[in-house]
């Protein structure tokens, strides 16, 4: 860590090394989108490189480093949505499947589930429940209040469940097509 602070390159490397699938898989988990997170990865690590030397305790590294990935996050969430059109996802009536697909088409519910909610609950959902670390560590991470980490995870579950909840409720399109037979 010492040697990287002061500019080393190959000993930046290997904590490159060390942290880029961790990374990528908290960024992904996230933003739910592979080229947003590796994006917001690199966005990361490079201000890992630039801000390093300024670390006063190497042994924080890991906290600092999360929370400027949430960041790169946040900033790629916004970028992203400037972008990207908001289409609402209408509900799709259930093909009849055999019960081998039903896991694939549970984890697209759980991801358009996910879409719902928004990227500053769903860091605290994933940090929590995906990285595993304890409530007053992610506000630590973050640099937020213990209570706001319980409430965005409180309402970001919340949210995840209506969304869950409304996409087994049959669509308006749906009853009207059923009431016409």
């Amino acid at each position: 860590m010492m040697r990287a602070q002061g500019g080393d390159r190959r000993a930046f490397a290997q904590i490159v090394d060390e942290t880029l699938d961790r990374f990528l898989a908290i960024a992904h988990r996230i933003l739910r989108d592979g080229a947003l997170a590796e994006d917001a990865t690199q966005t990361a690590l490079l201000g890992i490189w630039r801000d390093l030397p300024k670390l006063r305790e190497p042994d924080r590294f890991g906290a600092w480093s999360t929370r400027l990935l949430v960041n790169a996050c946040y900033s790629e969430a916004r970028r992203a949505k400037h972008w990207l059109p908001n289409l609402p996802l209408d509900s799709v009536p259930e093909p009849s499947v055999s019960d081998e697909l039903g896991p694939i088409l549970d984890r697209d519910q759980l991801e358009r589930g996910f879409h719902a909610v928004p990227v500053d609950q769903r860091a605290v959902i994933v940090l929590h429940h995906y990285v595993g670390m304890p409530i007053e560590t992610v506000a630590q991470t973050l640099d937020i209040p213990a209570g706001t980490v319980r409430s965005r995870m409180h309402r970001g579950m919340t949210t995840l469940r209506e969304a869950l909840a409304a996409s087994h409720e049959p669509s308006t399109a749906t009853m009207r097509q059923e009431a016409t037979r």
